[in-house]
C-alpha cells in the first residue's frame, strides 16, 4: 500500500472520528440542558473526548504519510460525514438547506486549504515575542466572542459564536503544535514546555467551548463553524507569521477568496436554516406551562373555559336579565 493511500485512509477515518465525537457532544448537550460547559460526570461525554483525541492522532499520522495539501482538505469532510451519521444513529435528519450549507462549507474550505502553502514549503520558527503576542491576541478574541455569545438573545446565534471561539482556540493550538514540531529536538525534549502548556490550554478551551456550542443549536451549524474557522485561522496565521503563500500567485489568491466566500455562504445557510427551525417550533409547549405547586390551591371556577366557570357566567347573565 502506497504512503499516499495510507494518508487518505487515515484522513477519512479521522474525519469519521471527529464526526462521531460531534454527534455525541450534541446529544450530551441536548440531554444535559442548563449551562454546563464541562459535563465531567457524564461518561458519555468522556467518550466524545476520546473520539476527539483519536481523530487528532489519526490526523497527525496522516500528515506523516501524506502532504498537508491533501490531508487538510480531507479533514473538511467531517461535516459531510456527520449529517448521515446523525440520521443513522441518532435519528436526526437534516433538511435540504442544511445539506446545501454543509456541502458549500466543505467545498469552500477544501478549496481554500488546497490553495494554501505548498507541499515543499517548510514552516519558519515563530519568535518568542510574536508567540506571546499571538497568545495574548487569541485570549482577547476568544474572550470577546465568549462575552458576545452571552449578550445575544438567540440561542442559535449564541451557539455559532461559541463555535467560532472554539474554532479560534483549535486553530491557534494547531499553530503552536506546528511551532513545537519545528523546534523540537531529541536532546532537549522539554525545551518547549511553555508552548506545550499554551497548546494544552487552548485545546481544552476549544473542547469546552465546542461542547457549549451544541446547546440549543443542533449539530450542523456549530460543527460546520468549528470545522471552517479552525483551519482558516491556522492558515491565516501561517500566511502572516510563517511566510506561507497561496499557490499559483495572484490567480490562487483570487481563487482562495472565492472559496472563502463559498464556505462563508455555507455557514450562513446552516445558521439561517437553524434560525428558521427555531422560529417554527413553539416557544412554550403544554408541558412548559406553569403548574400549581404541591399544596397550592386552585380556584377551578375562575379558570375560563371550564364548566364551573361557564355555569357561573350563565347564572350572572340570568340574574342581570331579570333585573
Amino acid at each position: 500500500m502506497s504512503p499516499l493511500l495510507v494518508s487518505v485512509i487515515l484522513s477519512l477515518v479521522s474525519a469519521v472520528a471527529y464526526a462521531a465525537a460531534a454527534i455525541v457532544q450534541e446529544r450530551v448537550a441536548a440531554a444535559a440542558g442548563g449551562r454546563t460547559y464541562a459535563p465531567v460526570r457524564n461518561p458519555v461525554w468522556w467518550g466524545a473526548v476520546l473520539l476527539n483525541g483519536l481523530g487528532a492522532a489519526l490526523h497527525v499520522a496522516a500528515l506523516a504519510y501524506g502532504p498537508l495539501s491533501l490531508v487538510q482538505p480531507l479533514g473538511a469532510l467531517t461535516i459531510v460525514f456527520a449529517l448521515p451519521m446523525a440520521a443513522l444513529f441518532a435519528g436526526r435528519r437534516a433538511g435540504r438547506t442544511a445539506w446545501r450549507g454543509a456541502v458549500m462549507a466543505t467545498v469552500g474550505l477544501a478549496g481554500l486549504l488546497s490553495l494554501t502553502g505548498s507541499a515543499e514549503s517548510q514552516p519558519l520558527p515563530l519568535p518568542g515575542t510574536e508567540r506571546w503576542l499571538l497568545c495574548a491576541g487569541t485570549g482577547a478574541v476568544v474572550g470577546i466572542l465568549f462575552a458576545a455569545a452571552h449578550v445575544v438573545g438567540r440561542s442559535v446565534l449564541r451557539s455559532v459564536i461559541l463555535a467560532a471561539a472554539a474554532g479560534v482556540s483549535f486553530g491557534i493550538a494547531s499553530v503552536f503544535t506546528k511551532t513545537v514540531a519545528v523546534e523540537w529536538t531529541p536532546g532537549a525534549p522539554l525545551a518547549q514546555w511553555t508552548s506545550l502548556l499554551v497548546l494544552s490550554a487552548l485545546a481544552v478551551t476549544g473542547l469546552l467551548l465546542s461542547q457549549a456550542s451544541y446547546r440549543g443549536a443542533g449539530l450542523a451549524a456549530p460543527l460546520a463553524t468549528v470545522t471552517v474557522v479552525n483551519p482558516v485561522v491556522a492558515a491565516a496565521v501561517g500566511l502572516t507569521l510563517f511566510g506561507e503563500t497561496f499557490r499559483y500567485g495572484a490567480a490562487g489568491t483570487v481563487a482562495a477568496l472565492i472559496c472563502g466566500a463559498v464556505a462563508a455562504g455555507g455557514l450562513i445557510q446552516l445558521t439561517t436554516d437553524r434560525l428558521a427551525a427555531s422560529e417554527d417550533s413553539p416557544a412554550v409547549s403544554d408541558r412548559d406551562a406553569p403548574r400549581p405547586q404541591v399544596g397550592q390551591g386552585v380556584d377551578v371556577g375562575a379558570v375560563p373555559g371550564t364548566r364551573p366557570h361557564l355555569e357561573v357566567e350563565m347564572r350572572s347573565r340570568t340574574v342581570a336579565g331579570r333585573s
